[in-house]
């Protein structure tokens, strides 16, 4: 059961506020800002939360829209179903496709971070919705990332995949002490580790130790790998191309997924811009606010608030 207490207190001059909702059948906790018909959806990742858009949620109602960023499925207050089943890729995009329905908006910008851009490129592909844009920071388009993953360079760098199909063994070790290696994997993967203050570590290493939390994060990649059929693979459909125009934000230091995954895309994606971040890692967002801020400002249509 996801916990009581909110997974993060925003800021009141933010313009962030949380709220509890229903969505595909299911309870989401949405960090929401600003009003009107257009919605942007930011999906978070790994080990992340919806803490993880703080610095675009503001800017993006700015620019006139209504900003959810759910907290996605088994993680913070949100549902945290029990089972590996559960958090298949097809069960991950009902949810995607609920919450856009929920919100009931006139149209809609899907924004997607490490697994929640996996989840944004597979439900551009599936066309679940109508989409007007897409942006994607840091995670590979399926088709390309299966192309990546032949190579042992991508192979060595997504180990933890393969180490997180073994049972209770990853959650003990990214629990045990205080989930030391939950905030190290901020830190240490950071070309700017001062980007990640006390505060921003612990509140990562608190969302992943509530109860039952950890094994729900983990089982994203375990449904993923094992359920050939619902995962990523089967959102990769090549003869498809995404038509809805598209903005990769990647930052060029990403030690889990190789610059390899920024190639070859317009192969899949019509209307494509790719901005590359040299001296930037994983966390793009996070790591470089402004620099990802001026690029979603430029890119995105605004609107009158």
């Amino acid at each position: 059961m996801a916990m009581d207490t909110p997974s993060w207190i925003p800021d009141p001059a933010s313009g962030i506020e949380l709220h509890m909702l229903e969505a595909n059948g299911r309870r989401f906790e949405v960090a929401m800002a600003g009003s009107g018909p257009h919605l942007a959806l930011c999906l978070h990742g790994f080990p992340e939360f919806n803490y993880s858009w703080r610095a675009q949620m503001p800017l993006l109602a700015r620019l006139g829209y209504r900003v959810w960023a759910p907290n996605l499925r088994g993680y913070g207050r949100s549902a945290r179903p029990q089972g590996v089943a559960a958090y298949a890729v097809s069960e991950l995009l009902a949810d995607v496709a609920g919450l856009i329905d929920a919100a009931q908006a006139t149209d809609t910008v899907l924004i997607g971070h490490d697994w929640g851009g996996v989840l944004a490129w597979a439900f551009a592909i599936r066309r679940l919705r109508p989409l007007t844009r897409l942006v994607v920071m840091n995670a590979p388009h399926p088709a390309v990332f299966a192309r990546e993953l032949k190579t042992w360079k991508q192979r060595r760098s997504s180990w933890y995949i393969y180490f997180f199909q073994l049972p209770w063994l990853p959650e003990a070790l990214l629990a045990a002490r205080g989930a030391r290696r939950i905030r190290a994997a901020f830190r240490d993967m950071a070309c700017d580790p001062g980007r990640f203050s006390e505060q921003d570590l612990q509140a990562y290493a608190n969302q992943a130790l509530q109860p039952g939390a950890l094994t729900a994060m983990i089982n994203w990649y375990r449904a993923a790998f094992r359920r050939r059929r619902g995962g990523l693979h089967a959102a990769a459909k090549p003869a498809e191309r995404i038509e809805v125009p598209t903005l990769l934000i990647w930052g060029e230091h990403d030690l889990a997924l190789g610059i390899g995954n920024t190639h070859g895309l317009e192969a899949y994606v019509a209307d494509l811009t790719i901005k590359r971040l040299p001296g930037v890692s994983h966390w793009v967002q996070q790591e470089a606010p402004e620099q990802v801020n001026t690029l979603l400002e430029e890119w995105l249509p605004r609107y009158s608030t």
